[in-house]
């Protein structure tokens, strides 16, 4: 068997046993370089380090495993680095892996590419698929934004992607917006706006009696993308423009994507005929990342950067930086700048220095008060109505999610909490506490509020 044709067989093994998007993360631009007949060992080539380590350590047992069952004579794996533009390896294990051609070791760093937004898009060309990382968090999201790209304005209309602040949700929808520019080049019109920016649009339109202008921007597309549109809630002339977009896209097969910070049945102030739109579609979350997602994550970026960082240390920040990408970013940035401008060693002392300006922590004076008011702000209703008696549906949620934080932030005694929502007894501050705690195991979408309330009030 051919080595070109052994590796098919593979990986066409390997992709039932994996998710989709991990194989066209890690391996579809995997190749098997060389079979050493004599030694039973095949050499595998990857596109960079960090994918060769990644699969090396994840993946290995499991593709040994598939050579062994095509192949019995096979007794082991290496893997290499491919050079750019070629089929051969650079390095396997520390070693020089027979290039056809000479390689230098040190390769100079390639000069840097000015990315500039296109201006017929608004698309920002470095949010790619490529240098989104994929893990249990946000595979989801990922393999419905490839299967919008395949099947543009059929499958997936409209993708509502939600989740915390940066997840990397804006990462995602724009990359479905340049993956599609690609492969279908001019033929297919998108457009990338934030929903502040459509906003403005409107208020400018409504001003200047120039709606046709608006209609025309928004509906002669093919495909639609609007950023944080938990933004348009309550703002009516707004609203009202957007559900007309949105039908006249839609009704014309265009492709529409959304994002927010929270699921459409958490946005209070929007309209029930627009949330009946976005929950028509396919609606997907975002979740933080895992250890190994956030370590991923980690070492993508400093690749990105052409710098390098210890292992050790990048696995203490992965650790301590728990829900925010962009934070992971900022403490990366910092320890490059450190170690490549100031010449700093980056110790443990200095590490937590770096960690402790950008990670979140929960204020001392957190107050009571300042729960019942970040609750209340986020589900857009009365603090007294969560103080008072009324049973009013809309604030029962946000009451008993009150009660929680405050059971989980501050640890008030449940007399305590009953006594501070509305001089209740302690026994329904026990019941709102335990049934939003076993809620949250299995709602993500109630997990989602409650991480982004506490993210509200740890930046009070």
């Amino acid at each position: 068997m051919e080595n070109k044709e052994l590796w098919q067989s593979v990986l066409g093994d390997i992709e039932l046993q994996i998710s989709r998007p991990n194989f066209l993360t890690w391996l579809k631009n995997s190749q098997l370089l060389e079979k050493n007949e004599r030694e039973g060992v095949v050499l595998v080539g990857l596109p960079n380090n960090f994918a060769k380590e990644w699969v090396k350590s994840r993946y290995h047992k499991l593709i040994l495993g598939s050579l062994r069952n095509i192949d019995g004579s096979i007794k082991n794996v290496d893997y290499a680095v491919l050079s750019q533009g070629s089929a051969h390896a650079v390095i396997v294990q520390g070693k020089k892996a027979r290039p056809q051609e000479p390689v230098a070791a040190e390769e100079p760093q390639p000069p840097l590419i000015e990315l500039k937004i296109d201006p017929r898009t608004n698309l920002n060309p470095r949010y790619t698929f490529s240098t989104f990382v994929v893990g249990s968090s946000n595979e989801l999201a990922y393999a419905a934004s490839q299967a919008v790209v395949k099947d543009v304005g059929k499958k997936y209309n409209p993708l509502f992607v939600y989740g915390g602040v940066g997840l990397g949700k804006t990462h995602l929808i724009q990359a479905i917006g340049n993956e599609i520019s690609k492969e279908y080049k001019n033929s297919v019109a998108t457009l990338y706006v934030s929903s502040e920016k459509f906003i403005n649009d409107v208020v400018w339109a409504v001003r200047n009696k120039r709606m046709e202008d608006v209609k025309k921007k928004y509906r002669d597309i093919d495909v639609l993308i609007i950023d944080d549109i938990q933004f348009i809630g309550g703002k009516t002339a707004t609203e009202q423009e957007f559900f007309y977009t949105f039908n006249t896209l839609y009704e014309n097969n265009k492709q529409i994507i959304i994002s927010s910070d929270r699921p459409p049945t958490a946005i209070p102030t929007l309209e029930e005929r627009l949330r009946s739109r976005f929950e028509g579609g396919m609606i997907v979350d975002v979740e933080y990342p895992d250890y190994e997602t956030r370590l991923a994550i980690l070492k993508t970026k400093l690749q990105e950067k052409g710098s390098l960082v210890d292992d050790h240390i990048l696995e203490q920040v992965a650790t301590r930086v728990q829900k925010n990408v962009r934070e992971l970013e900022g403490v990366l940035n910092k320890i490059i700048f450190y170690q490549q401008y100031k010449n700093e060693k980056i110790d443990t002392k200095k590490l937590e220095e770096i960690i402790g300006e950008a990670v979140q922590v929960t204020p001392k004076n957190i107050t009571a008060n300042d729960i019942i008011k970040a609750v209340a702000d986020f589900f857009e209703v009365s603090p007294s109505d969560m103080l008072n008696r009324g049973r009013k549906q809309e604030v029962v949620q946000p009451r008993q999610i009150a009660m929680f934080l405050m059971r989980d932030i501050l640890k008030l005694s449940y007399p305590h909490i009953g006594e501070r929502l509305g001089k209740r007894d302690h026994t329904t501050a026990i019941h709102a506490c335990e049934k939003i705690n076993k809620e949250c195991s299995q709602d993500h979408g109630l997990n989602q509020k409650i991480l982004l309330i506490k993210e509200r009030l740890f930046k009070m």
